[in-house]
């Protein structure tokens, strides 16, 4: 399983994007932040309510410099039938991709062995390639985006002052940072 600090290996997955079935490399975001969404399945309930609502949020993800992409154990053909059957998954432009062996989810330590699905798991991943946060829960939870683009302007400020200055609980852009060892300084 990855780790914080860690660099992420190389990635390779079947997608369905921009109305086409394509391979993806993790590789080809380097040089952008990227959040990666991983979620049970296709054609279920919690699901289509997160992939909407980062849907609706992800042009404002891109102004910062970050792509979205999410994964699930469905096959790339199954995510194109979601998409062409769901009012809500239809909002989906960030690419939708494929790991039916469930390879990549046990890589980043989601996937329920005994279901063959992934647990719901998000992954912010920086421009350098590093994991910098995580969150996974139960599949009965969902997820709040606008929590995961706090997190992303929280690391992202972090990695754009060189860890120079920190920031504390509820974080976030204009609110009072750290200096790591010191204290609380002016906004910023």
């Amino acid at each position: 399983m990855l780790k914080i600090g860690e660099t992420i290996p190389e990635v390779v997955m079947d997608a369905f994007h921009q109305e086409k079935l394509l391979k993806i490399k993790f590789s080809d975001y380097k040089g952008k932040w990227l959040i990666v969404l991983f979620y049970p399945a296709d054609f279920t309930f919690v699901c289509p309510t997160e992939l909407e609502e980062a849907a609706l949020k992800y042009e404002e993800f891109q102004k910062l410099g970050a792509e979205i992409v999410s994964v699930s154990t469905d096959t790339a053909f199954v995510h194109k039938a979601w998409h062409d059957n769901s009012i809500a998954i239809a909002k989906v432009e960030y690419p939708m991709l494929a790991d039916p062996s469930g390879k990549y989810c046990k890589m980043f330590g989601t996937y329920i062995e005994e279901e063959g699905l992934s647990l719901r798991s998000t992954f912010i991943i920086d421009p350098d390639q590093k994991l910098v946060a995580m969150d996974m829960h139960s599949n009965s939870i969902g997820r709040s985006t606008e929590e995961i683009f706090r997190k992303f302007q929280a690391a992202k400020f972090v990695y754009d002052n060189n860890g120079a200055l920190v920031c504390p609980a509820s974080w976030h852009p204009g609110d009072k940072t750290l200096i790591p060892g010191i204290d609380l300084v002016g906004k910023i």
